[in-house]
Order: structure tokens, then C-alpha cells, then sequence
């Protein structure tokens, strides 16, 4: 029997709310196992209904998607957080990031859009819509200087750069040890160089990243 995957919706429209529940239960292999509307009871409802993903507005009452998110991956690492907002601006996607969101999408995306993002945000992978990758890249990669960006790349070792590659593709750090014959822990070391070198503190920006560098195709 295929294992479902477990969504907490976390939205303050109690329509949309609706209409998502409505939407997504139409896949066989997703469970909506509960809603919130606002980050602060969203962040005590992950601990009770253990959801793989959350799926994250970020405009709530009380401690907003962005808040919530920053203590959702202090508490709860290993949840998997997509952010679905009708905010295209820089500040938002970029602090969405920065508090550790694993994808971006808007809320005028097509129900395709949505089931390619989920998919691939529980895959390990950081989804961000079309709309939005080059305001992510260009946030994040333009603000130092070309020569401090090109000595930054030119820093990295080739091991890196490969680790780099896996690490944007959404692989975990035990299949990259793996396919190179390494340890968990080297591989650990390598992550930690890069984002003392590239100034980048999580995945989604280590995407970005290699994206703007062409080691990742979009």
C-alpha cells in the first residue's frame, strides 16, 4: 500500500483553506491531516500531527508565515516547509528563504504547478516558481560585488563544487556519501566549507547558487 504523505495547511482563509483540502485530497497519496491559520498554531500542531510538509501562507494574524517558519525548522528540522503566498516582492521570498523555507510558489499557480512543487519539496529538493528563481538568484548573488563573487567560486575545490551540484539537486547527505565513497561526515565538512566560502547558511540558497552557476538545470 503506497505510504500517504501527510500536509498541514497552514492558511487564514478559511475558503482557500477549503478549496486547497478540496484540491489536494484528489491525489491518492496525500493526506491532509490538519489546518491552522495562523504560524503560532501551526507550530504547535506539528508537534501532535507529525506532517511531512507544511504548506505555509505567509500573511496570518498573530505570529505570521515567515516567524513560523524560522521556529518550525528550530523545532522541527526534518519538516519539509513550501511556502505558497501571493507575494512576488524581494523581501518576502528572500526572508522566506533566509528562515529556511524549502520552496516559493504563488497562489496563482495551476494545479499542476502545486503537485510538481509538493512532490518536489518532499523529494528533498527546493522548488521556486518560475516567476520568482530569478529574483531569488539575483537577491542573493548580487549583493557583493562581481570580483568578491567570482573569488568566492574560484575558492571552491572541484569536490565542493560536485558536493555543491548533489546538494542543490535535493540529494541527502548520506547519498552523497555514498556516491562518492565518502563519509557522513566529510560530507558534512564539505556543506559547512561551502557556506562559510559562499556566505549561504542553507539549501535553498546552496540552490540559488548553483543554479546562478549553471550546475543545476530549472
Amino acid at each position: 500500500m503506497l505510504k500517504k504523505q501527510r500536509i498541514l495547511i497552514v492558511e487564514d482563509h478559511t475558503l482557500l483553506r477549503a478549496g486547497l483540502k478540496a484540491l489536494l485530497t484528489q491525489d491518492p497519496d496525500i493526506e491532509i491531516v490538519g489546518e491552522a491559520d495562523n504560524g503560532r498554531d501551526a507550530v504547535q500542531a506539528i508537534g501532535t500531527l507529525a506532517p511531512n510538509l507544511v504548506l505555509m501562507d505567509l500573511s496570518m494574524p498573530g505570529m505570521n508565515g515567515i516567524e513560523a517558519i524560522r521556529d518550525i525548522k528550530r523545532r522541527y528540522p526534518e519538516t519539509r516547509v513550501l511556502v505558497l503566498t501571493i507575494h512576488k516582492t524581494d523581501e518576502y521570498i528572500h526572508e522566506s528563504l533566509r528562515a529556511g523555507a524549502d520552496g516559493y510558489i504563488l497562489k496563482d499557480a495551476t494545479h499542476d504547478e502545486l503537485r510538481v512543487a509538493i512532490r518536489s519539496v518532499l523529494n528533498g529538493k527546493t522548488y521556486l516558481s518560475p516567476d520568482i528563481s530569478d529574483k531569488v538568484i539575483n537577491g542573493y548573488l548580487g549583493t557583493g560585488n562581481a570580483s568578491t563573487a567570482s573569488s568566492a567560486w574560484d575558492s571552491l575545490t572541484h569536490r565542493e563544487r560536485e558536493v555543491l551540484k548533489l546538494v542543490a539537486e535535493g540529494h541527502p547527505n548520506k547519498f552523497i556519501a555514498d556516491y562518492f565513497c565518502l563519509s557522513v561526515k566529510t560530507v558534512e565538512k564539505h556543506r559547512s566549507n561551502l557556506m562559510k566560502k559562499l556566505d549561504l547558511h542553507n539549501a535553498s540558497t546552496l540552490t540559488a547558487y548553483a543554479i546562478e552557476k549553471g550546475l543545476v538545470v530549472t
